[in-house]
């Protein structure tokens, strides 16, 4: 499922077609320490069922450049996002690496609108909806390193599968794969389709960050396109 993690990207359920990769700020955004250059225009992601990912090739593409503005907690600068034509539904996801350059990984979990953005060197790669803990056993807020990855994992706790898993706290927390859907709601754990777990999972190492937050608009701050 890994073979497409490289210049192709998918998209969950209706195929969708975005539009070509707006070009840079007319001001200059400062960057974050480890970012490079932003990518030229590639292809955009399509939506496909989350049961069955299929690595296709992409079609069109889309990025919106951003003004920079460091993130608290995280030193995350956010360069660039992936520009929507429309929110994702539940156990939808979009991923799209070609041509962003190395540098640090960050995971931004937004707990209010269920969804989890990733982003390497300041510019977001993936971004997938989620589930939650359930009211008596919410999810913690806070900055969390990863402190362990385990592709085949068993809760101890409550004997449930946890594939793809990225351990946030040593008493159980953790971002794994799940099953996505209205309704579904977790132990305390960040539950994401089962197939992004996957392509996030060869794409984090522990140590890397993920920000845990009720409330993330980085599109909202000064975004500008030419």
């Amino acid at each position: 499922m890994l073979e497409a993690l490289t210049g192709r990207w998918t998209w969950i359920h209706s195929k969708l077609a975005l539009a070509a990769f707006a070009t840079f700020l007319a001001a200059s955004p400062v960057p974050a320490p480890e970012a490079e250059p932003a990518p030229a225009a590639t292809a955009a992601p399509e939506f496909a069922p989350a049961p069955a990912a299929s690595f296709e090739a992409p079609a069109a593409a889309s990025l919106v450049r951003k003004a920079a503005l460091p993130e608290p907690n995280t030193g995350l600068v956010v360069n660039g996002v992936l520009a929507l034509e429309r929110p994702l539904e539940p156990a939808e996801y979009a991923w799209n690496e070609e041509g962003v350059p190395a540098g640090r990984t960050i995971v931004v979990v937004d707990l209010g609108a269920q969804v989890l953005y990733v982003y390497r060197a300041g510019i977001e790669i993936g971004r997938t909806t989620l589930i939650k803990g359930a009211d008596d056993m919410p999810t913690p807020v806070g900055t969390f390193p990863i402190l362990q990855k385990r592709k085949d994992h068993v809760s101890n706790l409550y004997d449930a599968l946890m594939p793809y898993m990225l351990r946030l706290t040593w008493d159980g927390v953790a971002i794994h794969g799940s099953v996505v859907g209205e309704g579904n709601v977790t132990h305390g754990c960040i539950g994401i389709p089962e197939e992004f777990a996957e392509l996030l999972f060869a794409n984090v190492k522990v140590g890397d960050r993920v920000l845990v937050t009720r409330t993330w608009s980085p599109a909202a701050t000064r975004t500008t396109t030419a």
